[in-house]
């Protein structure tokens, strides 16, 4: 009897697909996906090699054009709630496929341009309202999205700030819950940090080990702004960001709470490294032992029991080093679902989970 994977895998033997086809599938409860536009995907791709990325690139963006072009033609007709939803999947399409297309060539960027251009349509059209913002960093900035909190319960409002992973984006991050978040009275800060999104292609910031001083430069953003309550502001972050998130809060004291979305994680592009070799080298500082000993504010770690690209053992390490009196480890389990990388299997669970802790954390404490 031969083993049958534990989650739906849309391309039985390739994890790497299927694994970004359940991602856009569970992206579908916050405006993400239509499972029509993505079975047009699944078909174009049906009977490829796994090795074919540009395959998958093709597919996404044929089928982000196909979506951006219905989206252009409500816009035109002066349906504005329409157009809003068309461009935000078509911003999700472009980047799907382009996270997979290596290297960054003009192609890749071009479709990558296109998907942030829909991005801040659907910011323009959409009735969240969205600020695109620019965060102050040494001598450059970094790009990002200040998502307004909905049902806020005074004028100034507790604020998340949400980094991105390692192949994640500021848009997909949007489309990872926010939706939901702001409805608690709670602002998101959605941000590209060094070595992703805008702040890598466009900017050449690449990853470093010292991500607090993103974090930081995030807060001294914040507080500058008559909107958010300066004394409540968490941080979160997904996947590879299981290890940024951790490290801002326990070398940020004014971070709040923190939430790692996955724990430590792994590269040469994101680390502007040559080889193989250098990339290793400037990974070594990428440590939290000795670190998140220091965190002082609540920290949540939520993972998966079957996540295939993080051990278990990893978030355990993590829980147990931090320095924190309030903590928790939350273990999604395959019965219970959410017990894949990041809650791609149940993302509206995960979510859910997540951001009931931040309204305890942030607005009942």
């Amino acid at each position: 009897m031969t083993n049958t994977p534990k989650y739906f895998m849309y391309f039985p033997g390739n994890y790497r697909w299927s694994a970004a086809f359940v991602n856009m599938l569970g992206r579908a409860a916050y405006g993400g996906a239509d499972i029509s536009e993505l079975h047009k995907i699944g078909r174009a791709l049906a009977g490829k090699a796994a090795e074919d990325d540009e395959a998958w690139f093709d597919a996404c963006v044929s089928v982000g054009d196909e979506v951006r072009g219905h989206a252009e033609r409500f816009a035109a007709s002066g349906h504005a709630a329409s157009a809003a939803a068309f461009y935000l999947r078509a911003c999700h399409y472009y980047q799907m496929g382009e996270r997979f297309r290596t290297p960054k060539d003009k192609t890749a960027l071009d479709a990558y341009r296109t998907a942030v251009d829909c991005f801040h349509r659907f910011a323009a059209l959409a009735d969240v309202k969205i600020e695109i913002v620019e965060v102050p960093f040494e001598d450059k900035s970094l790009p990002g999205y200040f998502v307004h909190a909905q049902n806020r319960r005074s004028a100034r409002a507790p604020c998340v700030v949400f980094f991105d992973g390692l192949d994640v984006t500021k848009e997909i991050q949007y489309l990872a819950g926010v939706p939901d978040l702001i409805k608690r009275g709670i602002s998101v800060l959605v941000m590209d940090g060094p070595g992703t999104g805008e702040a890598i292609r466009f900017r050449g910031l690449v990853l470093r080990h010292d991500y607090e001083k993103a974090g930081s430069a995030c807060i001294d953003f914040l507080e500058k702004r008559d909107d958010v309550d300066s004394n409540k502001i968490g941080v979160v972050a997904i996947s590879l960001g299981g290890y940024y998130a951790p490290r801002c809060a326990a070398l940020e004291p004014r971070f709040a709470a923190c939430i790692a979305w996955g724990a430590g994680h792994h590269i040469m592009w994101i680390l502007g490294a040559a080889t193989l070799e250098d990339a290793l080298k400037r990974l070594e500082p990428f440590k939290l032992d000795g670190i998140v000993q220091k965190m002082r504010c609540p920290f949540l770690v939520v993972h998966g029991e079957d996540d295939e690209q993080i051990p278990l053992s990893d978030a355990q390490a993590l829980y147990d080093a931090c320095g924190s009196n309030d903590k928790t480890l939350r273990v999604f389990t395959s019965d219970e679902g959410g017990a894949q990388h990041c809650q791609r299997d149940y993302l509206t669970l995960g979510c859910a989970t997540m951001w009931n802790w931040f309204e305890d954390k942030l607005l009942r404490a």
